[in-house]
């Protein structure tokens, strides 16, 4: 496979990076950044663009590329609808427009649980009215994750300082919670081997809440 990664360089998509490194089916990954993570691995290319509202002068660096995991995405806290909404709707739809022009036939988008295009919070109306245009696309597959809580590993860092303070004080409490909690809770490195054996291997479902991310992702030996 060779994929296309957006959010490369934030939590979830640390884990995702983390597993197309792991996984000798991903033949080559397109690192798409603002700014350079600096990193020297021989199946990961770095492209490096500021405007990622704009793709006119550089939409043949996706040619050739088949999988888009998507892993882009911000916090809607203190945030106005409208913006939000251009931020996650609208750049969102604009990539994918991009991609499916290019040939790129899976694309894989998270989300979160919770997600309901009907629903009551401002967030969750604006996944999932993402998650539908997604699925309206002429992509070959489309594919939503739903994560709930998710335990960053392997140095995953969140970009939102409290979260992170969340996160170490319930560092030490994740394999408790996974037991006792597991439709509700997964980490990175999960999220991440969920994503990419989906895109090589298909799932029986386009929308794949916490359970389905466990059953998808393959078990370390």
């Amino acid at each position: 496979m060779r994929v296309i990664l957006f959010g490369g360089s934030g939590m979830v998509g640390h884990g995702v990076l983390r597993a197309c490194m792991d996984d000798p089916r991903v033949e080559q990954v397109l690192l798409v950044v603002r700014k350079s993570m600096g990193i020297e691995e021989e199946k990961v290319v770095e492209m490096v663009h500021d405007d990622f509202f704009s793709w006119t002068d550089v939409q043949e660096r996706f040619d050739g590329y088949d999988i888009c995991l998507f892993c882009l995405g911000i916090s809607a806290v203190g945030m106005k609808e409208a913006a939000y909404r251009h931020t996650t709707y609208g750049l969102t739809l604009g990539v994918a427009e991009v991609l499916v022009g290019r040939g790129v036939k899976t694309f894989i988008y998270v989300s979160g649980q919770g997600t309901d295009a009907h629903g009551r919070a401002m967030w969750a109306q604006v996944k999932g009215a993402t998650e539908n245009a997604l699925m309206a696309m002429p992509f070959a597959q489309v594919y939503c994750f739903r994560p709930g809580y998710i335990q960053p590993m392997h140095g995953a860092r969140s970009k939102i300082g409290w979260y992170n303070a969340v996160y170490d004080v319930l560092g030490w409490a994740y394999p408790l919670l996974r037991r006792v909690a597991a439709r509700f809770v997964t980490s990175t490195d999960e999220v991440g081997r969920a994503m990419v054996n989906v895109a090589a291997e298909g799932y029986p479902k386009r929308v794949l809440e916490t359970l389905d991310i466990h059953a998808a992702a393959p078990k370390r030996g």
